[in-house]
């Protein structure tokens, strides 16, 4: 199977002069109760907002890096220079991970998930009532601020794993492929959970998008040219 990393994640002729802002798929006020509205327009437009406008500001005096998706950028940080590595590295991984994440939800979410990636997820947790408990525990027991992720190994056998990053570290980094994700900083559930983020992570079931967690999963298995045309044309190349 193909590796997502180093200079196979940048295909040929992709030009991205700038990177965008992704529009929500839903209203503001379409996942309440679950993520209040003024949640969702906060965490969308200022926080998100930020981490591109200040990706693109990073960016400014290195055109040729211009043209890199923000996903390449993040798995090629020691291509970046020294004086924007960091900037680059934390506002890139939260574009990534946040594009990511708008549509990982959707109005009225979609049950529970069916198919190959139930059967998947029963062979690797025993169930959907397991693997549940274990990414609300990996959410609730992440120090600071972070991401937790069902995620699958880029190994032959595919396997299902719950897994958490720091900051806005990804998956890939790990050598992983994410298929679902919750945001766990503060910013994601505070104004209305407070510091209840287990009640925030049991909550958050009600919305998930379990056909597009369904189709990241059947998209896993191709290679790494078409997991470039996904993340880095249909999704981060804004």
């Amino acid at each position: 199977m193909n590796q997502l990393a180093g200079d196979d994640l940048r295909p040929a002729g992709t030009i991205l002069k700038k990177h965008r802002l992704p529009p929500l798929a839903y209203a503001h006020a379409a996942l309440e109760p679950c993520i209040d509205a003024r949640t969702m327009m906060l965490h969308h437009t200022k926080h998100h907002g930020a981490y591109v406008e200040k990706l693109n500001a990073a960016l400014e005096k290195f055109p040729d890096l211009r043209d890199c998706s923000a996903l390449w950028l993040l798995h090629n940080l020691d291509k970046v220079p020294d004086e924007i590595r960091g900037a680059v590295g934390n506002n890139a991984g939260g574009h990534v991970n946040h594009s990511l994440f708008w549509r990982a939800m959707k109005p009225g979410g979609s049950g529970e998930p069916a198919g190959p990636l139930r059967e998947a997820i029963d062979r690797d947790f025993g169930s959907v009532a397991a693997f549940r408990t274990r990414f609300e525990h990996a959410g609730a027991s992440l120090f600071g601020s972070g991401w937790v992720w069902l995620a699958r190994t880029r190994q032959e056998d595919g396997r299902l794993e719950v897994i958490t990053t720091p900051g806005h570290d990804h998956p890939l980094m790990q050598d992983r492929y994410p298929l679902l994700l919750n945001d766990v900083w503060e910013h994601a559930y505070y104004l209305h959970y407070e510091s209840r983020r287990a009640d925030y992570l049991k909550a958050w079931w009600s919305v998930v998008d379990w056909e597009e967690a369904a189709r990241r999963f059947e998209l896993a298995d191709n290679s790494a040219e078409r997991l470039w045309e996904a993340e880095g044309g249909q999704l981060l190349g804004a």
